[in-house]
């Protein structure tokens, strides 16, 4: 079928029928076309087909181009079932046709379903309306009924409802005509568009064959493609295979190459091993000798330190042998002035005053004797070096072998006498007249003592100048008389001798010029033959003690060559000035030389002089001027004329008095018509510190200097006061004038400010003071007339130093009166805008008493800005006028008035006049204005928002500013719906000059391009345009929640929130978004979290495909930053020295006030208070007081430092509110997989991004335990044992918490010992937790403290090690032997813990068990068995009589530390005889492990020596069964008087097997207990031992003797004796006595048998 016969039948619109424009064709316009939520997959897929259509016709040409020899029958654009040729426009427009026909099916499913809705509504309407009606006939019938019972309350009532309800009733009936037409209109919609469809089935069923044959032949061509990818798997299946062929082969080449290298490698190896072992061994050598020499280097330090040390303190010995006797001396000191204090207040003298002269008058002595020292060595330096010189002159000749020239020396006849006569004139003159020269020697001694501090190098350049002043001759330096008034005729001819030696010299020197070899032009010299540059050596404004240099260059005039030679300074300057000069030899025209003049003043006086020279055309001279500081003042005039001026103004006009002077002064503005000679005197007195001023301005000077000067400025202005009233009473006494001169200074100044104010002329506010040297001062003198005439004012400036002189100042002035003036000169309209109006009234007031024109005149500059309304007016008599001012700026107003309008500061100023007929003088106002603009400026013309995610919101700031000097109103209208401004949604005010950020949020709604204005107005309705840009993209991962805002949490605690980072499939994008790499390629992702931040996101970082989804965690932890923390701990500890410092220096004055009220008894009986060590301490803490060793809380590191600081943050912590945003990078795609190591791309358009709300508050609960910390560390606990923890939290909240905590692992070694409770504000709670593990590793576990705002998070953990302690016994029995009863024996084990915890241990006696039996026997079997069994050994034996243990360990229980090792004492103290005392001891560890089972006995006698062996006779334990007793013949008289013995059995038993006999030997022991009381030994002897052979027994030894402490073996053997019959029994006794402290003998019975067994 053809395109054109498709089309006719489809292009139908039925706009009657309200359906949409749907267009079945193939045209461009697709775009328009209609389209449903339902069809916007299919029509994805439809375009996903058209790239298959395009890739299906595209492929196969290619194809035939490049495999024409591979696939003859390739083209896959033949069909298969009819091998027509499709063409790729009637695909296309298959496609087309099909999304037009889904279209049309979603419009007619859409329209069935709003025909079923509005019948739903009717049918609900309907419902309505009759539930309406049936109401309505019950109220009616209500109604009714209350008509009846006459209830007109009810009626009334009931017909108000009733009225509503046909209301209701009348808008649902309403509501179902309108729904009713409505259902019709949709019901023919729907048959329309059924009518449609009917009409587009053959066309449906047409497009349904043309994609049935599209699917097979995309079958088909998927089939093809799949054999051509298997041949190509196939050959690249066969490349690998030879390429892992080629691998195999080169791997073996490589592995070749390897073992050889590996072998040289060896080799080289074993080389390097030797030379690095001779390395080694030479670092060794040189390290141990490095460690001698480091040693020995330590050794000489010790020692230098050493003897540093006993310096050290022997130094501090002697100053404190100085200290103490400059206390003594001040001590002694204090109490002489004292004493004489008293003594002058007595005879009634001004003590102060005395004291004070007396201390001015030994200064000066000690100040005369220092100078008179320096005088002393300066004359003999100069001696020195004058005899130097000449040795050197003398020298110097007898080397060069030359007559000696004439030199300056050679008038002295002989340096012997030239030395005594310069001694004799260095030598100190005694004065005259010591009354006349009292006071010019007392001040000139103040100025030098003062200068001499002033700086230190005055020394070297005395020096200096008396080095180059030897070249001298000595005659020059006699030529000052040696007393002032004898050489004064004479003196003054010195210069022309002078002169005349020197050219004397000069003719000497050179012949050729004295003998007129030297060529003197015809002209003739006029002025001297050289010229200075500068031509006066002037020294301004010096001081006395400074040293001023100056550099003079003197050029040759004359028409010859000339030379200059100096002879030296007038006779004035001689003591002041010196010249450093070298002749420079003949000069030629115009050369000049240098020379230096050093001054240094020692006089306070103007100096005047000359320097003096000599050339060949005669002498010279350069003037010489050294002035003073001085006052020279002056004012710019000293007549002032106001003029004329109306009444009623006020007029000022300026005095500019200037010092040009170096000095200060005082002035004062006197009124008065004269000055009289007290005025002077007034202004002299009041200000005596005027001539200390060079002195007090020196920053060298020192406080003593500054009271010197004052003191000496006191004594010249008593002088000063002398000299002018000689004939005064008040002159007698120097200093007593200065307190009345200052009293009628005062008076004077009242008087003269009194008159100064009278009058229309007045002086300013400034009317005395001080005016500094260089400085000007403005003074203002008023005119403010009040009658019209004349006025005039004379008065002076009065200084109060003595050289400068009152100035006159004349001042005059007229006062007028004008008929007509405007009331308000000054119009100020404040600040205006351009393009504005502003009025304001002018009031003119005329006094006139006839009506007056007025001419209201407007300069031209301001004609187009300003005007005046009415132009001409009539002022009645004595009565005022109102004129109406306009002012209109505009924007020309800078270029029209320039001259009366500033453009930079806006400024205004427009001077007004009133023109009055009959009046000269016009009424003349000025009107001020500061005009502004009311521009709104952006400091950006354009924002440009960059790509922003359809996710996300993109933030930029802009600056407004207001330029205005106003406020303005502004505001954003017409924003966006994608656009957000902040602050205030884009409303607000700007004040003056202020700039405002407003940020802009933009939210991309879709994927495109966005360009538009935002346009703001202004309040004075002015619109300011910002052009903005952005791009909408869609990044291919998406978040669940881009925002998230946590809860207020607080410090320590944590919140967490959870999202979805979401990948979704392609078909889901949109087309606009960013193109991606590859279709649902993988996608990887990476949260960048920033350094240091409270936030943590799990997972960071991740590889998502397409349609999975990962959770993300996001978790927020505020905690104090470090740095905060640090500066605390730093505060805290500034905070804690200043305390320390003044706990400190309080202690220090309480022990000064302290030891000043203890009195001490003087050698006279009289009691004086002690002057402390630190009496001239001040009140602060002096910087050895800085030194002391600080506190030990003060030492503590600086770990708990910052914990102490972290728990004040906590304590004062008000919370804190962060936003921050997290970027979320996303790849377009894996990295590649040739390099697996390589980045893959990542993409600034699909990073998405995280907004975080971070408040954090005050926690309610803290740590104050632990050091504040959330770690409960266990250590190290060995297995079994159980530990115990503390910590201690605090309600620091205004609210009660109810603490609870979470379940800790019931089978772990953590457990919560104390239970939580509930504490109320500031209380505090102890948590106690154990731990108790019982396998050897690490445990750590989580303990949540939960509370109803926060939960508190400690972590528990610890160690368990297995305890590994040994003992030195290793078990058994541990023998103490014999001991004497009531006396102690020990023994001692060692516990060796070679673990790394600390051990408990507990020592455990068997017989103070508490489950031992109370009858001291283990088991009733043991009192049954026979003598003749085993023999019974219980492990408690008998207990002494007192109750006392018999035997005891120190200490019972304890722990071993780590590494180390423990003794426990095993005493034994038995307090009655007997062999069988015996208990066990159990060391066993805490955790119940038993170290060590000793089972300890001993044995208790009575006697020292004892006897052991032998068979056992009684049970070895104490019980209350009778002892057993053998029958033995009735005792005899002389046996009951010996003492009593002990029995002892020893049975001997021989063998005999195999016919031989084996006789039978037992041992005894007799032993000596070692005591104390007792050092001697003991004997032992057998009685009868000779009648033991008879039946075979032999003793040996028979008798014996033991030492203390020892023991010795007896040894009993039997043999039986011929005759012996076999299974007799021979038995014998015999005594054995032991004599030691006592006596004693044991009946010892033999019983020997023989025996026939093995045993």
């Amino acid at each position: 079928m053809d395109v054109e016969d498709r089309e006719s039948p489809c292009e139908i619109a039925s706009d009657s029928c309200g359906l949409p424009s749907v267009h079945l064709s193939t045209g461009e316009d697709s775009d328009e076309d209609f389209s449903c939520p339902e069809t916007s997959n299919e029509d994805g897929a439809a375009l996903s087909h058209l790239d298959w259509l395009e890739e299906l016709y595209e492929f196969p040409s290619a194809r035939r181009e490049d495999h024409d020899d591979v696939d003859g029958d390739g083209d896959l654009a033949v069909a298969a079932v009819d091998g027509e040729k499709r063409r790729y426009a009637e695909t296309a427009r298959m496609f087309k046709l099909r999304r037009n026909l889904d279209q049309l099916d979603c419009f007619h499913r859409q329209k069935e379903r709003d025909v079923l809705k509005a019948r739903e509504e009717l049918k609900l309407c309907c419902h309505n309306i009759e539930s309406l009606v049936e109401h309505r006939d019950n109220l009616e019938r209500e109604i009714e009924r209350q008509r009846a019972a006459d209830d007109s309350v009810a009626v009334f009532r009931l017909r108000s409802q009733h009225k509503h309800l046909c209301q209701e009733l009348q808008t649902e009936e309403e509501l179902e005509g309108h729904i009713n037409t409505g259902l019709k209109q949709q019901e023919l919609v729907l048959r329309e568009v059924e009518v449609e469809l009917g009409r587009f089935s053959s066309l449906r069923q047409e497009v349904q064959e043309e994609q049935r044959l599209f699917q097979a032949h995309k079958n088909q061509k998927t089939s093809t493609r799949l054999q051509q990818e298997r041949k190509a798997s196939q050959n690249l299946q066969l490349k690998m295979q030879h390429l892992k062929q080629k691998q195999a082969v080169l791997l073996k080449t490589e592995e070749a190459g390897c073992q050889t290298k590996i072998e040289e490698g060896r080799a080289n190896h074993k080389i390097a091993c030797n030379y690095l072992k001779e390395t080694i061994r030479r670092m060794q050598r040189q390290e141990a000798e490095k460690q001698q020499q480091r040693r020995e280097f330590l050794e000489k330090r010790i020692q230098a330190v050493n003897s540093l040390k006993s310096n050290i303190a022997a130094t501090q010995e002697s100053l404190r042998l100085q200290q103490s006797r400059a206390r003594v001396n001040a001590q002694k000191e204090e109490v002489r002035r004292r004493q004489l204090r008293e003594s002058l207040e007595a005879q009634g003298i001004n003590s102060i005053k005395h004291m004070y002269q007396q201390k001015q008058v030994e200064e000066i002595k000690r100040k005369q004797a220092e100078f008179e020292e320096r005088q002393k060595s300066k004359r003999v330096e100069i001696v020195a070096k004058i005899l130097q010189e000449e040795r050197q002159v003398k020298s110097r000749r007898r080397h060069r072998g030359l007559p000696p020239k004439p030199s300056t020396c050679d008038r002295v006849p002989l340096p012997g006498r030239a030395g005594e006569t310069l001694l004799r004139y260095l030598a100190p003159r005694p004065p005259s007249d010591p009354e006349e020269r009292a006071t010019p020697q007392l001040i000139r001694f103040s100025d030098v003592s003062s200068s001499s501090s002033a700086s230190s190098d005055v020394g070297d350049l005395e020096e200096t100048v008396y080095r180059e002043e030897d070249h001298r001759g000595l005659a020059d330096s006699l030529a000052e008389p040696e007393f002032s008034g004898l050489w004064d005729q004479n003196h003054e001819q010195l210069p022309d001798k002078k002169m005349a030696v020197a050219q004397t010299e000069v003719k000497q020197k050179d012949p050729a010029l004295a003998g007129g070899a030297l060529n003197i032009p015809a002209k003739k010299m006029r002025g001297p033959p050289f010229i200075s540059k500068p031509e006066v050596i002037f020294f301004k404004d010096f001081e006395v003690g400074i040293i001023y240099k100056q550099k003079i260059v003197l050029t040759n005039v004359s028409y010859v060559t000339n030379y200059c030679k100096l002879l030296g300074v007038s006779a004035r300057l001689k003591d002041f000035l010196s010249i450093n000069f070298e002749p420079p030899g003949s000069l030629s025209t115009g050369m000049s030389c240098d020379m230096q003049a050093v001054f240094q003043p020692t006089i306070n006086e103007d100096l005047k002089g000359e320097v003096h020279f000599v050339s060949a055309l005669g002498p010279f001279s350069v003037p010489v001027r050294c002035t003073i500081k001085k006052c020279e003042l002056e004012v710019d005039g000293q007549f002032i004329d106001f003029g004329s001026h109306v009444v009623g103004q006020t007029i000022s006009r300026i005095i500019t008095l200037t010092n040009k002077g170096a000095l200060a002064t005082l002035f004062s503005l006197d009124t008065s018509s004269c000055l009289i000679p007290e005025t002077s005197r007034v202004q002299t007195a009041s200000n005596v510190s005027a001539n200390t001023c060079q002195e007090n301005r020196n920053p060298d000077t020192t406080s003593e200097g500054r009271s010197r000067s004052v003191s000496m400025g006191t004594v010249a202005l008593s002088e000063a006061l002398q000299k002018e009233h000689p004939g005064s009473e008040a002159s007698t006494t120097g200093p007593e004038i200065v307190p009345e001169a200052r009293a009628s200074s005062d008076g004077h100044v009242q008087m003269s400010d009194s008159h100064a104010d009278s009058g229309d002329l007045s002086l300013g506010y400034v009317r005395e003071g001080e005016i500094g040297p260089l400085q000007s001062l403005q003074l203002e003198v008023l005119f403010s007339p009040t009658i019209p005439g004349r006025v005039q004012l004379d008065f002076h400036i009065v200084f109060s130093d003595f050289t400068s002189k009152p100035i006159p100042i004349q001042v005059r002035g007229v006062a007028v009166s004008v008929p007509v003036w405007v009331v308000q000169p000054s119009i100020d309209l404040k600040i205006c805008m351009f393009d504005r109006l502003y009025q304001d009234s002018i009031v003119v007031q005329s006094r006139a008493s006839s009506a007056l024109r007025l001419t209201f005149e407007v300069c031209p500059e301001m004609r187009k800005h300003m005007e005046l309304l009415p132009k001409t007016a009539f002022i009645q008599a004595r009565s005022s006028f109102n004129a109406q001012l306009k002012f209109l700026p505009r924007s020309s107003l800078s270029k029209d008035a320039k001259n009366l309008f500033d453009s930079d500061t806006g400024v205004l100023e427009v001077p007004m006049a009133v023109q009055v007929a009959g009046q000269v003088t016009a009424a003349r106002f000025t009107v001020h204005a500061v005009v502004t603009s009311s521009e709104l400026q952006f400091d950006r013309t354009l924002v440009d928002f960059g790509f922003c995610s359809v996710h996300q919101s993109v933030t930029s700031s802009v600056r407004l500013t207001n330029p205005s000097l106003l406020p303005q109103d502004f505001g954003f209208l017409a924003v966006p719906e994608f656009i957000e401004l902040q602050p205030n949604d884009g409303f607000g005010t700007l004040l003056p000059q202020e700039t405002l950020e407003i940020d802009l949020v933009f939210s991309a709604k879709k994927a495109k391009e966005y360009n538009f204005q935002l346009r703001c107005k202004s309040g004075m309705n002015r619109d300011f345009l910002l052009s903005c840009r952005a791009a909408g993209v869609r990044p291919p991962l998406q978040l669940s929640h881009s925002l998230v805002k946590f809860g207020a949490t607080a410090l320590g605690d944590q919140s967490t929130a959870v999202l979805h980072l979401i990948y979704p499939p392609a078909n889901r994008q949109s087309s606009k978004s960013v193109p991606p790499v590859g279709k649902d390629a993988p996608r990887l992702f990476s949260f960048s979290v920033p350094e240091g931040s409270d936030i943590s996101i799990a997972p960071s970082a991740g590889r998502l495909l397409a349609g999975e989804r990962c959770l993300l965690q996001v978790t927020f932890r505020p905690r104090l930053p470090d740095k905060d923390i640090q500066e605390e701990a730093l505060r805290l500890l500034r905070r804690a020295e200043l305390h320390r410092v003044e706990e400190l220096g309080r202690s220090r004055r309480a022990e000064q006030e302290a030891f000043k009220e203890v009195p001490v008894v003087t050698g006279k009986g009289k009691k004086a208070s002690v002057i402390p060590k630190t009496s001239q301490a001040s009140d602060g803490p002096q910087p050895d007081q800085l030194t002391e060793s600080p506190t030990p809380a003060e030492l503590r590191p600086w770990p708990e430092r910052q914990e102490e600081a972290r728990a004040s943050l906590l304590h004062s912590f008000t919370g804190r509110y962060r936003e921050s945003t997290v970027p979320c990078f996303v790849s377009d795609g894996d990295p590649p997989q040739d390099d697996p190591q390589a980045q893959p791309a990542w993409s600034a358009f699909n990073t998405l991004y995280l907004q975080l709300q971070c408040p954090a508050v005050q926690p309610p609960l803290v740590v104050i335990s632990n050091s504040a910390r959330s770690v409960i560390d266990f250590h190290q606990v060995a297995v079994g044992e159980r530990v115990l923890k503390r910590f201690t939290v605090q309600n620091i909240s205004p609210e009660t918490l109810d603490l609870r905590s979470s379940v800790l692992d019931v089978h772990g070694p953590f457990s919560l010992v104390k239970a939580l409770r509930c504490i109320r504000p500031g209380e505090k709670h102890t948590v106690v937790l154990a731990f108790s593990p019982s396998l050897e590793k690490k445990y750590c576990e989580l303990l949540e403290v939960c509370s109803q705002k926060m939960t508190l998070e400690m972590t528990l953990s610890g160690v368990a090690v297995v305890p590994a302690v040994t003992s030195s016994h290793p078990g058994g029995v541990l023998d103490f032997g014999h001991v004497l009863q009531k006396e102690s024996t020990t023994r001692v084990l060692k516990l060796q813990n070679s673990s790394v915890v600390a051990v408990g241990f507990r020592a455990l006696l068997a017989s103070l068990s508490p489950s031992r039996p109370a009858g001291g026997a283990d088991s009733l079997t043991s009192l049954l068995r026979t003598y003749t069994d085993s023999p019974v050994h219980p492990t408690v034996g008998p207990q002494n009589f007192s109750g006392l243990s018999v035997f005891s360990v120190v200490p019972p229980e304890g722990s071993v530390a780590p590494g180390q090792s423990l003794d426990i004492t095993v005493t034994f103290r038995p307090d009655h005889p007997s062999v069988h005392y015996s208990d066990r001891l159990t060391v066993e560890l805490t955790n119940k492990s038993k170290v060590c089972v000793v089972d300890v006995k001993g044995a208790a006698s009575s006697h020292n020596m004892y006897l052991l062996g032998g068979d056992v006779l009684t049970v070895p334990i104490e019980s209350l069964l009778p002892p057993l007793t053998t029958r033995r013949h009735p005792l005899t008289e002389l046996e009951l008087k010996e003492k009593p013995t002990t029995p002892v059995l020893v049975t001997l038993r021989a063998t005999y097997t195999a016919g031989v006999l084996t006789p039978a030997v037992r041992e005894l022991q007799v032993g000596c207990i070692a005591t104390q009381s007792v050092t001697k030994g003991g004997e032992f002897h057998w009685d009868n031992a000779g009648s033991l052979q008879q039946l075979g027994f032999s003793v040996e030894p028979s008798k014996g003797s033991v030492e203390t402490g020892h023991k010795r073996t007896v040894t009993v053997t039997w043999v039986p004796h011929r005759g012996y019959k076999p299974h007799e029994v021979v038995q014998t006794c015999l005594p054995l006595t032991l004599t030691g402290d006592d006596t004693h003998v044991y009946r010892v019975t033999l019983m020997a048998l023989v025996s026939t067994t093995a045993d």
